[in-house]
């Protein structure tokens, strides 16, 4: 417990989840952070300022989202070069600013210094509003696992893009700004939600992250994931199977929870799977076989 300035507060949940969750006086306060660094997480020949505000942005309020929480405000640190030029910098604080405004979140503080490289930091918080925190080890054999958001639209973009091209426009957009379901976090809370996390280094690296956590088997139904027409035609083109952007992109933000077998689930959830006994990932409904592909994802280091 740390005191100060006459307030205490107290770790509820510490490193190792999508976000810290702090106990104070009026509540609980989820706060979560993240690096996005020039030519590694962005390129500015791939997306302008605005967009890669709302990247950023998308990236840090969901992880708050996913621990159940109500996003409330953004700090953001900028290490710039000295020649970036101003209007791109009001740009992308404007991408920041968007992204926070529909549930009434805001850009709240910051640093701004200088670098020869471009690095955006941004710490995310969020509020609880009464409900616990969904954390990562609460899955249990016999609980359902469900999707909320889109899954493989920012990969086949990123795709597109790696190729020199800028269509369809749809995927290259996702990838620009992901459309998070950030209200579907609080409301799996409320929901009873037993684990959950945002799918942001592809589907199976992230269902293995519950998996451990929770010291359980999660089971992928294949069948549960319809394969859009868009994904589909830029699957063909370049001769990908468009699963494999659903199963192991990442930057779209879904969010993956589990619920005990009795809970009701209202859209956008929908179920796609089960937790069972044992550990790992199974993919289950490819023909012939299921497939241990835990493990398959973007790793942030390794």
């Amino acid at each position: 417990m740390i005191a100060r300035s006459g307030l205490a507060h107290t770790s509820v949940v510490g490193p190792g989840d999508d976000a810290a969750v702090l106990s104070l006086a009026g509540g609980l306060l989820v706060a979560g952070t993240d690096l996005l660094v020039d030519g590694h997480h962005f390129r500015r020949d791939w997306a302008g300022p605005t967009d890669i505000g709302h990247r950023a942005a998308a990236a840090n309020l969901a992880d708050i989202a996913a621990m159940g929480a109500v996003p409330t405000g953004l700090l953001v640190g900028l290490a710039m070069p000295g020649g970036l030029p101003i209007a791109w910098v009001d740009d992308l604080y404007e991408g920041l600013r968007e992204e926070c405004q529909p549930f009434g979140a805001a850009v709240i503080g910051g640093d701004v210094v200088e670098s020869q490289t471009l690095v955006i930091a941004v710490t995310a918080l969020g509020d609880m509003k009464g409900a616990r925190p969904v954390t990562r080890d609460g899955a249990r054999p016999g609980h359902r696992v469900a999707i909320a958001g889109r899954l493989g639209y920012a990969a086949a973009g990123l795709a597109v893009l790696g190729r020199g091209f800028r269509s369809p426009g749809s995927v290259v957009a996702a990838y620009r700004r992901p459309e998070v379901p950030y209200l579907a976090g609080p409301q799996a809370a409320v929901l009873g939600a037993s684990a959950m996390c945002d799918v942001s280094d592809g589907l199976l690296r992230d269902a293995g992250t519950l998996a451990d956590a929770s010291a359980a088997r999660i089971v992928l139904d294949v069948t549960a994931f319809a394969v859009p027409d868009v994904l589909r035609d830029v699957g063909r083109a370049m001769n990908v199977d468009p699963l494999t952007w659903i199963f192991t992109g990442g930057d779209d933000h879904a969010l993956l929870a589990c619920f005990p077998p009795d809970v009701d689930l209202p859209a956008p959830w929908r179920v796609v799977g089960r937790v069972e006994e044992g550990a790992g990932v199974v993919v289950a409904g490819i023909p012939d076989e299921g497939r241990e592909l835990a493990g398959s994802g973007f790793a942030h280091w390794g």
